[in-house]
C-alpha cells in the first residue's frame, strides 16, 4: 500500500474557536480531530513536530498543514 503524504490526505475541519489559546490545549484538539476520521499517525507526527516547533506561531502553521481551521 502507497503511503499517501499530508497534502494528499484530508484535511478535517477543525474548530479552535474557544479552545484555550496554550498551545498544548490546541495540539491535542487538533490530535483529537485527526484520530476521529482514522489519521493516527497523521496526529502523531504532527503532535511530535508542533513540540519541535520553536515558537507557537510555527506550532499553529503545523497544525494548520494537517487540519483546516476554522
Amino acid at each position: 500500500m502507497e503511503k499517501l503524504t499530508t497534502s494528499e490526505l484530508k484535511r478535517p475541519k477543525c474548530s479552535l474557536i474557544g479552545t484555550d489559546g496554550n498551545v498544548f490545549a490546541l495540539i491535542s484538539k487538533v490530535s483529537t480531530t485527526l484520530k476521529k476520521i482514522g489519521q493516527h499517525n497523521q496526529a502523531k507526527e504532527m503532535t511530535s513536530r508542533c513540540f519541535k516547533a520553536g515558537s507557537y506561531d510555527e506550532a499553529l502553521m503545523i497544525m494548520d498543514e494537517y487540519v483546516e481551521i476554522t
